[in-house]
This record gives structure tokens, sequence and C-alpha cells, in this order.
């Protein structure tokens, strides 16, 4: 056999194997990320925060919902949605069903784009090169009404563009979200308009970590900022990381727990990678579904706490 045959053959092979492992094992292979931030008041207990990201929910993703449910087992004192549930407009009872006993939880959420458009099939290169939305064009064909009403009927609050409060672990925390900057529903003036309520602690919450809603929110002294989108690149290159962010976040904190500096202030940023993908781009590599339990623990003296 010719040697470049052989190459092609081992080349078509290992394409193979890669894209088997990235649709069929990993892309189902849920983590749990655990990770600290020191942002309460001193001598405050830690709070246990999960934040949830991105289920792309089909009706038939039994596996996805019943690990999320699992996660109730973990006890958290809150619950933070950060969008992109629906991936199907009959996904809302499946996405419920995966949320479970934490409904039963102090949670707060806001919505992405998913959760207000079906998914449609792109062009892959239109993906690595472009992160500006658009999905504004199209009639509005998801039920996320109805995913926003059952949040509520619950007792989560509903952060669109707007501010919140509730008590959990003990703490009074405040709450300030916006919609979905991916398709520049963002409305910053929202910060303007603090409700001026006595909390222990302010967090800030979005869908997409554009970097105008982190300086946003960083400039405004949030010591905590939460946010989804990226699927922490959903494809990576072992040694090199995520190819794309998906939006104007560089490409070193795709995900995970990182800073954010703007406006003379410093805050700690959680961005998960999530836990699905577009049914229409069902692959992970070296990137795997998560949720994060995220412990938070007291500031050190003289850090700002909003």
């Amino acid at each position: 056999m010719h040697p470049l045959t052989r190459t092609a053959l081992a080349t078509t092979a290992a394409g193979a194997v890669t894209l088997g492992w990235a649709a069929g094992v990993e892309r189902r292979w849920f983590a749990l990320r655990r990770v600290e931030a020191p942002v309460l008041p001193a001598g405050s207990a830690p709070l246990k925060v999960l934040h949830l990201s991105d289920l792309h929910m089909t009706p038939n993703q039994q596996g996805k919902q019943r690990w999320v449910a699992g996660l109730a087992d973990l006890a958290p004192d809150l619950v933070v949605s950060t969008g992109d549930n629906l991936a199907h407009p009959e996904a809302v009872p499946a996405v419920l069903r995966a949320h479970g006993d934490l409904l039963d939880l102090p949670g707060v959420f806001v919505l992405g784009s998913n959760d207000y458009y079906s998914p449609t099939p792109r062009n892959p290169l239109a993906y690595l090169m472009d992160h500006s939305g658009g999905e504004r064009r199209r009639e509005v064909d998801m039920p996320w009404r109805t995913l926003r009403d059952a949040y509520a009927a619950r007792g989560w609050l509903d952060l669109t563009n707007g501010w919140g409060s509730l008590r959990a672990g003990g703490l009074d925390l405040g709450f300030v979200g916006v919609d979905d900057p991916h398709l520049g529903l963002d409305d910053l003036t929202v910060l303007d308009r603090s409700p001026g309520t006595a909390v222990d602690l302010t967090l800030g919450v979005a869908h997409a970590p554009y970097l105008r809603v982190l300086d946003a929110f960083a400039s405004a002294g949030l010591p905590l900022l939460l946010a989804g989108h990226t699927h922490g690149g959903q494809v990576c290159v072992p040694g090199y990381g995520a190819l794309v962010t998906n939006c104007d976040l560089d490409r070193a904190r795709v995900k995970g727990l990182h800073q954010h500096t703007a406006g003379g202030h410093t805050s700690w940023m959680n961005v998960s990678a999530g836990l699905g993908t577009s049914p229409w781009a069902p692959v992970r590599l070296a990137c795997r579904p998560e949720a994060t339990l995220l412990t938070l623990t007291p500031a050190p003296p003289g850090a700002a706490r909003l």
C-alpha cells in the first residue's frame, strides 16, 4: 500500500474514532465541577450555589434529566440557571422533570436565545467566525413564557433586565440580571434602577458573558458574576483549548472561575460550560458537559460586597 494511502486511511480512522467519542460518549459524560469564591461577609458560613446552564433539553433526553435531578442530593442553598434550557418546543415538561426537587430550593434565572428560538442547522464555519447572534430576524417560536411561569410558580426569581432578592443559607442575597446579550436584549440601565435593599451580597446574572455586560457588572462593584452560553468552547483541542467562545470573551476564560476587572473593581466570574448542545451539533470534545457547585466563602478584609 502506498504510504500516502496508509496516511489517509489512518487519518480517516482517527477522525471517525474522535467523532464517535465526541458524539456518542463525551456529550453524555456529565461532570460536576466544584470551585470556591471568597465573596461573603466576614464570619459567614459557606453558601453552596448550584449553577446550571445550557441544558438544551429535548423530551427524550432521559439520562440528562435523571443526572440533573440527582443534583438535589448536593443540598445546595441556592440554584442559579443561566438559560438555554430548551432545544425543542415540547421540552418544558422535560426541563421541569430534570430540575425536580431543585425547584423547592431558592432559585433565580435568566433566559437564553434557545429559550426564545428553536435551534436551526448552521454552517460550522459560521459558528467559528460569527458571534453576533441575529436570531431576532426570526419569529419567536419557543414556549419561553410557559417555562418562565413554571419557574416563577415555584418561587424562583425572574431576573430578566431586573432586580430581585431572597434569603438563602442564612443570608439576604440580592441579584441583578439582564436578558440575553447574545441577542442584544440586555438593558444595562437596569444597574441604575437599584432597589436599594440592604443585602449581604449581590450577584450579577446573564446568559452570555459579553464584555459590555461583564464590564458593567464589575464597574458597579458586583462581587460575583454568573453566565453560561459558551459551552466551554464545545470542541476543544488538547494543549490549545477552545477554538471559539461564541461571544467576545477571550478563550482563556471560556469556562470556569476567573476574575474580571473594570471600572476599578474586580469581580469573580463563573462561566459554565453547560450541560447540552444544539441538536444540530451533538458533539463535545475535550469539554465535558458540566454543572457547577460554587461554594461561597468569606471575602478577605476590604473586599467589596455590594
